[in-house]
């Protein structure tokens, strides 16, 4: 997408996800700004999300790098999001 991991992290962010610039094997990026995303799926599973949302939650990413420039498309991809988390709570653990 020609995003460094810094601006994907941040983009994503915008849109309640959460994810981690990394560095890559050969990177030429410095650590601060990386080339790379690491995707953590945990919380995820945590959650209980199933795999048809996993492939929402990657289309979403997907997207969102690829129009992040349009403030409207990412208000959407946003909401995409949301409904998703709402649809699985966090839920108390003890």
């Amino acid at each position: 997408f020609n995003l460094s991991g810094k601006d994907a992290e941040h983009i994503l962010d915008s849109i309640c996800i959460t994810v981690n610039k990394n560095t890559i094997p050969f990177d030429t990026e410095t650590p601060n700004v990386t080339s790379g995303l690491r995707i953590g799926t945990p919380a995820m599973t945590t959650r209980g999300l199933k795999e048809t949302d996993f492939v929402k939650v990657t289309n979403i990413i997907i997207n969102a790098l690829r129009n992040y420039n349009n403030k409207k498309l990412l208000k959407q991809y946003k909401k995409e999001v949301l409904e998703i988390t709402k649809k699985y709570p966090l839920k108390n653990i003890k």
